[in-house]
């Protein structure tokens, strides 16, 4: 289990109830409701993370002082106490290919590739980062409902202002309208979504298992819950203002076979 930062109902001592709803009382959830936080928010958001220290920091340099002074303390203490790894200076490396995967599918062979690791090396150094957690994998559900569903993981990043920092995205850089900052945002936008809701789910008994279902030609669902009971609840996690149809349509013709 991971060790989450603080959520953002933590930071601004505000309730949560968004899986309350999603598992026990749908109907009260309105999802055709507008957000009042605005797209800038959500960026500043995104790129704050949930660690106390660096958020009492305004964004700039002492903030980014205290990321770089983070990961280097969990580098080169925690990560080398777990195991003495060989070419350990490749780590921070391997660690920022990683990030740069954040939300999508996991792809050990493509980081160990650019960083010039053997693949066993880097499945090993990245038990490691999940056991300090720097991040962690999102496991495939329903790879037995259609032979089509996809078996590989997503890996994501526990906290997006760390990983934000990692990859020199600042929140000018996030509000572009450029594709690649598009992109870029999508993709941590799902990872701070998808860590929230986790966090939620560290107070529930109800959930047996979580993951991500997508299939071959790119249908796909972000996260997915799984009760005890066998009830599933499908959450799809975009950065644009307009759900996507066509993939709630395909999960439901799935579950229902």
């Amino acid at each position: 289990m991971a060790i989450w930062p603080l959520s953002q109902g933590e930071l601004h001592g505000v309730r949560e109830t968004f899986v309350d709803h999603l598992l026990n009382d749908p109907g009260k959830m309105v999802v055709s409701a507008r957000s009042t936080t605005s797209r800038a928010e959500y960026i500043e958001r995104i790129v704050g993370g949930g660690m106390p220290v660096p958020l009492s920091r305004p964004p700039g340099q002492r903030r980014a002082r205290w990321f770089d002074d983070y990961l280097a303390r969990v580098l080169e203490r925690d990560v080398v106490e777990l195991s003495r790894i060989r070419q350990r200076d490749r780590m921070p490396r391997y660690l920022a290919r990683i990030v740069g995967q954040t939300a999508q599918m996991l792809n050990v062979s493509r980081a160990a590739r650019d960083t010039d690791l053997e693949t066993s090396s880097a499945e090993n150094y990245l038990r490691l980062l999940e056991a300090v957690f720097l991040v962690y994998r999102l496991p495939a559900w329903g790879t037995t409902l259609r032979a089509r569903a996809v078996s590989s993981p997503k890996i994501h990043v526990t906290d997006t202002g760390l990983a934000a920092h990692m990859l020199r995205l600042g929140a000018s850089n996030l509000a572009r309208l450029t594709p690649s900052a598009l992109t870029e945002l999508g993709h941590l936008t799902e990872s701070f979504a998808v860590g929230e809701i986790h966090k939620q789910l560290a107070c529930s008994d109800e959930i047996a298992h979580t993951g991500h279902w997508r299939t071959h030609d790119g249908a796909e669902v972000d996260l997915v819950l799984e009760r005890y009971d066998g009830g599933v609840a499908a959450v799809e996690i975009k950065a644009g203002s307009a759900p996507a149809t066509r993939t709630s349509r395909v999960f439901a013709r799935c579950e229902t076979r």
